[in-house]
């Protein structure tokens, strides 16, 4: 099967004072290095969506600005990524998408997800405890070849969890394996705090 992932880093932490998320560090950690490190996952299969305007450079995977459409937030990160890998991964690929803000991503993501296509689901979606986390997701790139355009067009739909809903997502929980949250992520001041408590207490 072949598989590119990409990181959703767009976000620019309006709750957090516009600091943009992938560079905020968990025990000296930035979310972005710590997510990449749980993928395990070769840097020609990486891209990073960085939002709309001017790319910021990333030491590992190709950088991808967000497209010029009327489409933002985690979904115009998806798009951008098909439309980078049309012409440059097979049909066939999957994609996984991740969000930046999600450091204690379980190593076993890519694998559990791939599993659930490999049963013919058209996508799959992470969860933990029935909360459904639809940024980090995997996608058959074909189903997501039109989406640019789509975007282009303002016929999309309005995020991951809508276009999810349209392909008939299974649901994959993490449930039995991890006592705490692995998809917990951060949005506000009170997230940072906890999630820098348990990055500096926990093995996660």
């Amino acid at each position: 099967m072949n598989v590119r992932v990409v990181i959703l880093a767009g976000g620019r932490g309006s709750r957090l004072g516009n600091v943009r998320k992938a560079g905020i560090r968990l025990a000296g950690v930035a979310l972005l290095e710590r997510v990449i490190s749980r993928l395990r996952i070769d840097a020609s299969s990486l891209l990073i969506s960085t939002g709309p305007g001017r790319p910021e450079p990333s030491p590992i995977g190709a950088v991808v600005p967000d497209l010029d459409t009327p489409l933002g937030g985690p979904l115009a990160g998806i798009a951008v990524a098909a439309a980078y890998l049309r012409d440059r991964a097979p049909k066939d690929t999957v994609l996984l998408s991740v969000a930046v803000d999600t450091p204690f991503l379980p190593e076993d993501f890519a694998p559990r997800l791939l599993e659930a296509l490999d049963t013919g689901a058209r996508a799959a979606e992470a969860s933990w405890r029935g909360n459904s986390y639809p940024t980090n997701a995997a996608w058959r790139l074909a189903d997501l070849y039109d989406l640019p355009e789509q975007a282009t067009a303002g016929t999309f739909v309005q995020s991951p969890r809508a276009l999810l809903a349209q392909l008939g997502a299974v649901s994959v929980d993490w449930e039995t394996t991890h006592p705490n949250d692995p998809f917990a992520n951060l949005n506000t001041l009170a997230d940072l705090i906890g999630l820098s408590h348990r990055a500096q207490s926990s093995s996660d």
